[in-house]
């Protein structure tokens, strides 16, 4: 499992360094030397990923392998703490590579993506199945009573044991080989369903020609559909994409309701056209080996296996809450859907309500009943406005401080980097903000980490975090 590789990031020896020294100019292979250790964004190039994959595959198993030949006893120091230090490398590459895959990819890291994939996928299994490795975990887990441990200590320990359980440890030899060979196609199975998703929102473009095509925009969306076709070369058109920023304000304003179903349902439809990026029989595989590799591990279902670590526990109590929020939204919906059908019937429409038209009737009820115009509203929350407000209010409550760092490697121009200080002017971390859509970038919104705060020897070790938009 790709999460064995990258959950512990440790510091190699004096050794490795030196011996990472040597393959040259790979940043991968050296401490970076840029400020609070931050990736080196702009030496970082897609040639340098799978040579470090490579070693930090070597150099992960080796640190196992020892782990594992220790004539000593298991203990929590020489095996958990051991464990979790193991794999510097392989972390350190693994973060910088599968972040750019989701923020700022293109056609090579797309094809080291599906190279590597699989060998990672491989690379998990050999260590999370390796009866030798679990032997001395479980040994440690079966006897931690003795060790006299922290509450850390015991979430880490706890951790370990049930993550090599739950990825098949106490599988018999031959459903091992079978649980490989579903995380192998797994692994590339979902790495071709995201490169056709994302393949699919880059490939569509509403090109618009005539100003009656723009009825009842405002001129800020106007804008923005100029400006897209002045950069697609385009310039004297309009293009609205299924970009959720280029979505959303057309089908809130937009009078042509038959460009409305057809920019709706190229977003719906993406991966279902039934040529070389079609998704339907990759969803179908995925869903037909998670059940699979369920049913293999002891679980009911995929649902079962995924929930058991997390806050729901168990299916139900995430349908429950579904159920529960179902039971109050609904009726509220079908009110609204009520008065949008009610305001079509008055102005002479002769058609059904449609998904394509909640949000512009939406918008019409709002100006009606509220006098509220969103156009108007927005003036008031530009980007600089909403994140200076965030910081401001996160200043209040916390004391901390967010100075912008123009000097910091970012993976793309786009990118704003800031240095997040404690009340005393103390360091605290590092906070990328990538907020604009792009071509190598996946929709949806997510916050993630390039390195995890963390302690390592006694010493604290800040994090580099990242808010993508």
């Amino acid at each position: 499992m790709i999460l064995l590789v990258v959950a512990s990031i440790g510091f190699t020896s004096c050794n490795q360094v030196e011996e990472q020294k040597a393959e040259g100019g790979n940043p991968f292979f050296q401490e970076y030397d840029t400020p609070f250790k931050v990736p080196p964004f702009d030496k970082i190039k897609p040639e340098h990923f799978m040579p470090a994959f490579t070693k930090g595959m070597e150099i992960h198993k080796k640190e196992v392998e020892t782990i594992f030949n220790s004539a000593e006893e298991p203990t929590y120091k020489n095996t958990i703490v051991a464990f979790d230090k193991s794999g510097d490398l392989l972390g350190k590459v693994a973060t910088a590579f599968f972040n750019q895959t989701g923020m700022n990819t293109n056609e090579t890291i797309q094809k080291i993506q599906s190279e590597i994939s699989p060998l990672l996928a491989a690379h998990g299994d050999e260590i999370s199945l390796n009866p030798k490795v679990f032997a001395r975990i479980k040994a440690v887990y079966d006897n931690k009573e003795s060790f006299n441990l922290t509450a850390e200590e015991l979430f880490l320990l706890d951790g370990q044991y049930k993550g090599f359980v739950r990825n098949g440890a106490n599988l018999p030899d031959d459903k091992k080989e079978e649980l490989k060979a579903i995380n192998l196609k797994l692994s590339s199975l979902r790495v071709q369903f995201n490169q056709n998703l994302l393949a699919e929102t880059n490939g569509f473009q509403m090109i618009l020609e005539t100003e009656e095509d723009l009825a009842g925009l405002p001129e800020s969306v106007i804008a923005a559909g100029a400006s897209a076709a002045k950069e697609a070369g385009l310039e004297g058109k309009w293009i609205y994409t299924t970009h959720r920023p280029s979505m959303y304000p057309f089908l809130t304003y937009s009078k042509r309701r038959d460009l409305r179903e057809k920019l709706y349902f190229a977003y719906t439809n993406r991966g279902n056209h039934d040529d070389e990026r079609d998704n339907k029989a990759i969803v179908a595989d995925i869903i037909k080996l998670r059940a699979e590799r369920a049913k293999l591990l002891g679980y009911k279902t995929h649902a079962h296996l995924t929930l058991e670590p997390r806050m729901a526990g168990v299916p139900e109590n995430a349908i429950n809450l579904m159920k529960q929020l179902w039971d109050a939204a609904l009726p509220i919906a079908k009110n609204e859907a009520k008065q949008m059908q009610e305001m079509i019937d008055a102005e002479g429409g002769k058609f059904k309500l449609a998904s394509w038209d909640w949000w512009y009737y939406a918008e019409k009820i709002r100006k009606e009943k509220y006098a509220l115009d969103e156009e108007e509203v927005r003036t008031y929350f530009s980007l600089e406005d909403v994140k200076d407000g965030v910081f401001d209010v996160v200043n209040k409550l916390y004391g901390l401080t967010f100075e912008l760092r123009n000097e910091l490697p970012a993976y793309h121009e786009e990118v704003m980097a800031y240095e997040v200080k404690e009340r005393d002017g103390s360091h605290l971390g590092i906070l990328y903000m990538d907020f604009h859509p792009r071509p190598g970038k996946r929709g949806g919104a997510w916050s993630t980490s390039i390195r995890r705060a963390h302690v390592r020897d006694g010493k604290q070790v800040t994090p580099v975090h990242l808010i993508v938009m």
